[in-house]
């Protein structure tokens, strides 16, 4: 249940809400990934396809589990320290993600929200509690084993390798079934993407949804309202309305560029694109490994591209893009440094 006002500090209030507008612009963001295809193909209208991922994304967190919270919220150990440190761990990767997304949505290219989560969080905690406190999970690794930071870095790097592959095969699959059909079975293809759009939207609600149930869970922590970290249900309900309520307003710059910047966007190639990156996206949210939607959907879409007629893909935009992707984490951890340094700085002062 949600904590008695007279709990709610200053702090823990600008956090939550932060954290609203962090997931409403992931939504703002994946909203367009997810539904590019389908408005591309003229399968569905753009309103028809943001309800159909807006109600999927919001269903999704209620069902699918909190595996994903739990990895991003404790590869960062902020237990034990102070309570301004670990104040200053939280928000400064909350605003580096926010700025990231911001900057991004502004020049019109896809990126990854669960990126500069991940890459501001290491550079807050890099710089305010060290390297020792991060859980790198390397030890694990050579065991076979997928914990903590390896965790996150196997989810959101190589979830878009997954996607293209995924994409590249499905679409071969769905071309060479599909040859033995004459032009009549195009109905039936447009029915589907119904189907495969609501599964991309449940799946992108089961995974992105979770990365600001983590932060909200570290705040609570770092603010002593709670002994261990865990995701109380009202911060469930939150993070689902707001991500939800990003989709529904999802940013038509970004569609522009997946939809119509890549190459031309056909009926088969959405319903392809949609059900790799919802396979993809699903595959990692089952080990709790966080991805990026937009990232995977991108990727997917390459692969659906290269499968057919790699020659008709625009590289050169496709190279853009991939570019912005590098450039995510490491900004978004200079980023996490720099907000933490800032808040230390200003709270040292008061």
């Amino acid at each position: 249940m949600l904590p008695s006002m007279e709990s709610l500090d200053i702090a823990l209030l600008v956090v939550v809400a932060t954290v609203a507008i962090y997931d409403f612009t992931n939504g703002f963001h994946d909203a367009a990934d997810m539904v590019a295809t389908a408005i591309a193909s003229h399968a569905m209208r753009p309103p028809t396809a943001i309800a159909i991922v807006s109600i999927f994304t919001f269903i999704a967190p209620f069902t699918a589990g909190l595996a994903v919270a739990d990895t991003v919220g404790t590869f960062v150990d902020i237990n034990g320290q102070s309570r301004i440190v670990g104040e200053a761990v939280v928000i400064a990767a909350l605003l580096a993600a926010v700025s990231y997304n911001l900057g991004t949505w502004w020049l019109g290219y896809p990126s990854s929200s669960s990126n500069s989560l991940a890459g501001g969080l290491v550079g807050a905690g890099l710089y305010a509690i060290g390297s020792e406190h991060i859980h790198i999970g390397w030890a694990a690794l050579q065991q076979g084993q997928l914990v903590g930071l390896m965790k996150v870095v196997a989810g959101l790097l190589f979830s878009p390798l997954l996607g293209f592959a995924v994409g590249f095969g499905l679409m071969k699959l769905l071309v060479a079934i599909l040859r033995h059909f004459n032009r009549r079975i195009a109905p039936l293809l447009v029915g589907t993407q119904y189907l495969s759009v609501a599964f991309l939207g449940y799946s992108h609600g089961a995974n992105d949804a979770q990365k600001g149930m983590a932060i909200i869970g570290m705040m609570l922590l770092a603010t002593g309202h709670t002994r261990s970290f865990s995701i109380p249900d009202w911060a469930i309900l939150l993070c689902t309305s707001a991500i939800t309520l990003g989709t529904v307003f999802g940013g038509w710059s970004i569609i522009k560029t997946l939809g119509f910047g890549l190459f031309r966007i056909k009926t088969l190639h959405a319903v392809a694109n949609q059900l790799g990156a919802a396979l993809a996206n699903t595959l990692a949210t089952s080990i709790g490994a966080p991805t990026s939607t937009t990232q995977v959907v991108t990727a997917t879409l390459l692969g659906n591209g290269a499968a057919e007629k790699p020659r008709h893909v625009r590289w050169r935009t496709a190279a853009g893009i991939v570019t912005g992707w590098w450039l995510n984490i490491p900004v978004s951890m200079l980023l996490g440094a720099l907000y933490s340094y800032l808040y230390l700085l200003i709270r040292s002062a008061t």
